[in-house]
């Protein structure tokens, strides 16, 4: 385990290296001039203010040089200065990352928990009415836009009805501390969290479902049936477990996806994450802020994928991994 674990922490290492490479050039490529941008805000249109802060910020320098030096401060875990916020770039998303983690972990366990809960008793019901409530419910879920979404829980469970916060990681102001501060910011992540999940809890809902399903015509299964073991019995420690197997896969690869659909929630509900950060820096031209923020999405991306092929031996310890 510790030489597959290291295997692909190497192959992570070169993934990620040409991932920012790529990025690099693709951000690069995309109109406008971040000195232009902060020339006009600044109210000069001045050649030799434009050609200092080239000079100062390094883009006066040919691209493949530019490219080098940036990679040689990835390396050392430098990711750059942010010459619209006036920070270190690693500064800024340290900053914002616990907040992004925490709704993408909170949302992560609610589609896993529901669409996997959902998902067995959707199969043990098969053919009856539950079964198609429960997958029409997922559909519906799935099929509409996040953003929708997002907004009319803000209106029914925020301006309607009063019973959760609508913006922000926390109130304003109030000084709470301790206990009562973390209570206020679980009051204010239980919308975006919800929001985020049961969107992505559709597709856990579905994969449950059919992979059980299969799995239930399996020998094994009418061996334990024909032992006359009881049905739950079967269904949670023979059929189950042998069903998530691709459920793992699924979320393993959609644990990362989470980080991008944050982008979005956390624009609507005034979330501080990085996914908020990068639009920000998109928007300014922040070439050295929107390449960190792509290049430790990217880095969680990979580590979530390592965590599911460890996952793998936990869930079907007949697997054998190789590097």
């Amino acid at each position: 385990m510790a030489r597959f674990i290291a295997g692909r922490l190497l192959k992570a290492i070169v993934i990620l290296i040409c991932i920012t490479i790529l990025n690099f050039f693709l951000i690069h490529a995309a109109p406008g001039d971040p000195a232009a941008v902060m020339a006009g805000e600044a109210g000069e249109t001045d050649a030799v203010f434009l050609q200092q802060l080239r000079e100062r910020f390094g883009l006066d320098q040919p691209l493949y040089m530019q490219l080098f030096i940036y990679l040689k401060s990835v390396v050392q875990l430098d990711l750059g200065y942010s010459y619209r916020q006036q920070f270190p770039v690693l500064d800024l998303i340290a900053d914002r990352l616990p907040a992004t983690l925490l709704l993408s972990l909170s949302a992560f366990v609610i589609s896993l928990g529901l669409g996997i809960l959902a998902g067995a008793v959707a199969s043990a019901r098969q053919g009856r009415w539950s079964d198609t409530l429960i997958s029409m419910v997922a559909l519906i879920f799935y099929a509409t836009p996040l953003f929708w979404l997002a907004l009319m829980a803000v209106l029914l469970f925020s301006v309607q009805l009063g019973w959760l916060p609508g913006f922000g990681y926390e109130t304003v102001g109030a000084g709470y501390t301790g206990i009562a501060r973390a209570l206020d910011i679980l009051s204010h992540l239980v919308l975006p969290a919800l929001t985020l999940g049961l969107f992505f809890m559709a597709v856990y809902v579905r994969m449950t479902r059919a992979s059980m399903l299969e799995v239930n015509t399996m020998d094994f299964v009418k061996t334990a049936k024909a032992k006359g073991l009881r049905p739950g019995v079967i269904q949670r420690r023979h059929v189950l477990r042998n069903a998530l197997l691709p459920v793992v896969t699924l979320a393993g690869l959609q644990a990362g996806q989470l980080v991008g659909g944050a982008v979005l929630i956390e624009t609507v509900f005034a979330w501080p994450g990085i996914g908020r950060l990068m639009f920000e820096a998109l928007s300014q031209r922040d070439y050295n802020l929107l390449l960190g923020v792509f290049v430790i999405s990217a880095a969680m991306v990979l580590l979530f994928n390592l965590i599911t092929d460890v996952l793998y031996r936990v869930v079907d310890p007949r697997i054998r991994v190789t590097s």
